[in-house]
């Protein structure tokens, strides 16, 4: 596993796999052997810390899924090639960035993805990790029968209503009910003082999934020994990703007990009986 996350990393220890589903081509990392977990990256794409924490997932006994949806991937960006990935995003028909009650159309794909992850690695089902843009993607992901480990980390869109959601009033209604039927959860964290995750939202999760919907608020941590990737310091500047940038890889630290808690939460939900 590569040590300075600030250089590039080129995810050698990944198979590349061209990957079409619904007439559309992704390149999907894929890497490890057990119960398949998408691990799906946040802005600006699949940086040296979102390949961190996919390897972490792979070491514990997962066969990771890493769909390459936006960025360079195993790139550090600067904060200007960042935020033009970012605003690159903001516009894609693939994604709707500011508009609540609605579902991004990548989540089709992704559903796919899911079904044929499923299907490789057998097992259960499968399990799902979304991060700020896409970090309600591993909820609407529910819709596919074969997700039963849904885990969203500071679900940030829609960017423009702090309380909204990025799924429609008729998928979530779906995935409540599923979530009962089927006596599942969906683990969720977000930093207390997280300007893009804020209060609000976990409040709408909870209202629309009731206990279903297991959401960690965690305190802000202590600046890292380590600077933070050019994107970050400029456009994120206050804690925000918790199991990638903002991750403190020490003994008791909140953060890490988030990530155990993760790998713990998918062996639970896709270990075979």
């Amino acid at each position: 596993m590569p040590t300075n996350l600030l250089l590039p990393d080129n995810l050698a220890d990944f198979e590349r796999r061209p990957t079409t589903i619904l007439g559309e081509t992704k390149l999907v990392y894929r890497a490890g052997a057990g119960p398949a977990v998408i691990v799906l990256a946040e802005m600006p794409g699949i940086s040296p810390h979102v390949a961190r924490f996919a390897r972490w997932v792979r070491d514990a006994g997962f066969t990771v899924y890493m769909p390459s949806l936006f960025g360079t991937d195993g790139g550090v960006p600067t904060a200007d090639e960042g935020a033009a990935v970012f605003r690159r995003a903001c516009v894609s028909a693939e994604f709707r960035a500011l508009a609540a009650g609605a579902s991004s159309p990548v989540t089709l794909w992704l559903r796919g993805l899911a079904r044929a992850a499923h299907g490789e690695c057998g097992g259960p089902g499968v399990g799902a990790v979304g991060m700020c843009f896409t970090g309600n993607f591993a909820l609407t992901i529910m819709l596919e029968p074969s997700m039963l480990a849904p885990v969203v980390c500071q679900p940030s869109l829609p960017l423009n209503d702090p309380a909204g959601l990025e799924i429609s009033d008729q998928e979530l209604g779906k995935i409540a009910e599923r979530l009962e039927r089927e006596d599942l959860s969906v683990l969720a964290y977000r930093f207390s003082g997280d300007a893009f995750c804020r209060a609000e939202r976990f409040a709408a999760y909870s209202k629309a999934l009731g206990p279903r919907f297991d959401g960690r608020v965690l305190p802000d941590p202590e600046p890292a020994d380590e600077p933070r990737p050019p994107f970050f310091q400029q456009h994120v500047p206050a804690p925000h990703s918790v199991v990638t940038v903002d991750l403190v890889d020490r003994e008791g630290e909140p953060t890490l007990r988030a990530r155990d808690e993760i790998i713990a939460f998918f062996h639970q939900r896709l270990s075979t009986p």
